[in-house]
């Protein structure tokens, strides 16, 4: 479980893809003593299971395999050497929920629309998948990349986000460009929801 508060940048320092499966090594800031193998860190929002850890002298290389369903559902299928991921380590019970309820499944990847800036923050335009259309709603919440933020508009197009400067500037969104693909988990509450009308409907 996150909350969709990055706390680390990590760098992408090797890409094994092999047959369904792709191994990730990530270099991060995290202590290496903080992190054993079997924990769990969001990658752009994808919860992923440290597999191999080697503590350096400005933190931690590991490793991370990304599945046949996280490949097909995410962007972590086109990392490449030197990319920069969002990294967030698993919430523990008595830490602060900066942001809300975040599970690390990601939904399915949206195309970024546009971006744009607005005052001293950006505003970004992001098409969902149609599949999820329906639990994206106005002040809602939704995280994009593993990062929580709230929806401030809803149309036929797709759905809004203002990006205030510090998010900005400690998260791989401002490396985004119109055409992107983003990874996008919708609030859990929200598809509890939906389930619970869809079987009722029945």
């Amino acid at each position: 479980m996150f909350t969709g508060i990055v706390t680390a940048l990590g760098e992408v320092k090797a890409v094994e893809r092999l047959n369904g499966l792709t191994r990730l090594s990530i270099v991060a800031p995290y202590d290496a003593k903080d992190v054993a193998i079997g924990a769990s860190i969001a990658h752009e929002g994808c919860c992923l299971t440290v597999v191999e850890a080697t503590p350096q002298a400005n933190g931690l290389r590991y490793v991370v395999e990304v599945a046949s369903e996280s490949l097909a559902l995410t962007t972590l299928g086109g990392l490449e050497l030197g990319d920069r991921v969002n990294l967030e380590r698993s919430l523990r019970v008595g830490d602060e929920l900066g942001g809300h309820m975040v599970q690390g499944h990601v939904d399915g990847r949206g195309e970024l629309l546009s971006v744009t800036k607005d005052g001293e923050g950006w505003r970004l335009k992001i098409r969902p998948p149609s599949s999820i259309n329906h639990l994206i709603a106005r002040k809602g919440s939704i995280a994009i990349n593993g990062v929580s933020l709230t929806v401030n508009e809803v149309d036929a197009e797709g759905f809004g986000v203002l990006i205030i400067p510090h998010t900005w500037s400690v998260t791989t969104l401002s490396r985004l460009k119109a055409g992107d693909k983003v990874n996008l988990e919708a609030d859990m509450m929200a598809r509890y929801a939906a389930r619970l009308i869809e079987v009722r409907s029945k």
